[in-house]
C-alpha cells in the first residue's frame, strides 16, 4: 500500500516560491500588507454533492397527467378595480346604480363572441344608445369559461370581461362614457357591466 504524499509544498517548491516572491513589486506601501505565504492559502473545498431527485411516480403510456388546477389569474378581476373607482357622476345615482336600482335602458349581450366580433358590436351599440339620449345601459360579457387544462402557459379567464372596460375607456367611447360599474347580481353580477353615459348634446 502506497503512502500518500503530504499536502503542501516540498522544500524545493518553497525555495522556488521565495525566489519568485523576491522579484515581485508590492502593490501597497511597505508594512501595509505582508507577503502571502503559500502555506497559508487554503485548499479549495470539495464541491457539494447534489441531492438525488425523488423517484418518478409510476404511470401508464397515454395516461393523462394529473396537474393541479391553476390557482391564479393573469390579471386581477377588473370588477374589483371598477367597484372602488371614484364616482364621476351624481353620487345619489351612483349609489342607485351600484345597488342595481337604476334600471338599464338598453342592453347588449357579448357572451360567446370573439374579440374581433365583440369590439365593433360594443362600439356601435354604445354610440347608438348615446345618440338616442339613453344614460344607463347594460353590457353582458359572461364570466369566462373554466378550462380543464391551461397547458404550460396559463390563459386569462374571461377575456371579454377584462377587455370591455378597456374598450369603454378608449376613443371613441371614452369621451361619452361617464362611469363603468360591475352589475348587481340581478343583472348578471361580475359577468356584466353597467355603463353610464354622458348627456348627448
Amino acid at each position: 500500500m502506497k503512502r500518500r504524499k503530504p499536502k503542501g509544498l516540498s522544500a524545493q517548491d518553497r525555495e522556488l516560491w521565495q525566489k519568485v516572491a523576491q522579484t515581485t513589486v508590492p502593490l501597497h506601501p511597505e508594512g501595509s500588507r505582508k507577503p502571502i505565504d503559500p502555506a497559508d492559502v487554503a485548499t479549495p473545498a470539495k464541491p457539494t454533492q447534489h441531492h438525488a431527485r425523488p423517484p418518478m411516480t409510476k404511470f401508464q403510456i397515454g395516461q393523462k397527467a394529473t396537474l393541479p388546477a391553476p390557482t391564479h389569474d393573469l390579471l386581477a378581476d377588473p370588477a374589483d378595480h371598477l367597484a372602488q373607482a371614484t364616482p364621476r357622476m351624481d353620487r345619489k345615482n351612483f349609489q342607485r346604480l351600484k345597488r342595481g336600482k337604476l334600471p338599464p335602458e338598453g342592453r347588449i349581450d357579448l357572451h360567446g363572441k370573439t374579440l374581433a366580433q365583440a369590439h365593433p358590436a360594443l362600439t356601435g351599440f354604445i354610440l347608438r344608445e348615446h345618440a338616442a339620449g339613453k344614460r344607463c345601459v347594460l353590457v353582458i360579457t359572461g364570466k369566462g369559461k373554466d378550462r380543464d387544462d391551461d397547458g404550460p402557459i396559463p390563459i386569462r379567464k374571461g377575456v371579454l370581461r377584462h377587455q370591455v372596460p378597456q374598450w369603454l375607456a378608449m376613443p371613441p367611447l371614452g369621451a361619452i362614457v361617464l362611469q363603468v360599474l360591475p352589475a348587481h347580481l340581478k343583472h348578471g353580477g361580475t359577468g356584466a357591466y353597467y355603463v353610464y353615459l354622458r348627456r348627448s348634446r
